[in-house]
């Protein structure tokens, strides 16, 4: 099979991160945009050959056995990011200068901000819940801070002079997939909104305005009536 890397969606691109790779030992990475005028998926093959990426599941198992690294690279639009586990390979001295670790320095990318840090909190019936977390790396995907500050201003500007039902349209065309933390995000702007129309005197939004279900999505698959961008 062809090694797949180019995200057919935004959703699919964030998802393949946070479910696929930065679980399983990803931490390390570096990024990048492909350079105005240049063809993308040239950029693509010239990264994935240099660092010999495009490995079956078996050979990447004997390189982890060897203690040696496996790298993956993705790319959605202009946007590409290239992972790497422990272990050791030549892309550590190349990329030495931007080389980031996702557990100390979040990965920014098409407006999301996506860490992995311990979470996730043991159950009450549990024996040890005497510990309030079970110690696990997990991700975190979030709204990346700059545009969690434009879509605050946004609603503080429009809280009292939209009609509710504007507003709900509004929190429901968030371009943001509802990950935990993207929801707590979204509940906090809801508060915020809602306290300045109770000033007002003006109805309340409810909390059902706020996406909690996730879209899952294929990475590498067109949507229907979608065509891939070159």
């Amino acid at each position: 099979m062809t090694y797949r890397s180019e995200a057919t969606t935004r959703e699919g691109f964030i998802q393949h991160l946070a479910s696929n790779l930065l679980p399983h030992g990803y931490f390390f990475y570096v990024q990048g945009l492909v350079p105005a005028g240049k063809d993308p998926r040239t950029v693509d093959a010239k990264l994935i050959d240099r660092y010999g990426i495009d490995l079956s599941p078996s050979a990447r198992y004997r390189r982890k056995r060897a203690g040696l690294a496996n790298l993956h690279y993705l790319r959605f639009g202009r946007e590409w990011v290239l992972l790497a586990t422990h272990g050791e390979h030549s892309f550590f001295e190349a990329e030495k200068e931007t080389l980031r670790d996702v557990r100390k320095v979040a990965l920014k990318a098409l407006g999301y901000s996506l860490r992995l840090v311990k979470g996730g909190y043991l159950r009450k019936d549990d024996p040890d819940s005497s510990a309030s977390e079970d110690g696990k790396l997990r991700v975190r995907v979030q709204i990346g801070r700059e545009r969690y500050l434009d879509l605050k201003a946004y609603f503080l500007e429009v809280a009292i002079r939209l009609p509710p039902d504007e507003l709900a349209k509004a929190f429901h065309a968030v371009p943001f997939e509802p990950y935990a933390p993207v929801r707590l995000q979204l509940w906090n702007l809801l508060r915020w909104v809602n306290q300045a129309r109770h000033t007002a005197g003006l109805e309340r939004l409810p909390s059902s305005v706020i996406r909690t279900k996730r879209v899952i999505v294929k990475p590498f698959e067109l949507q229907q009536g979608e065509e891939l961008a070159a």
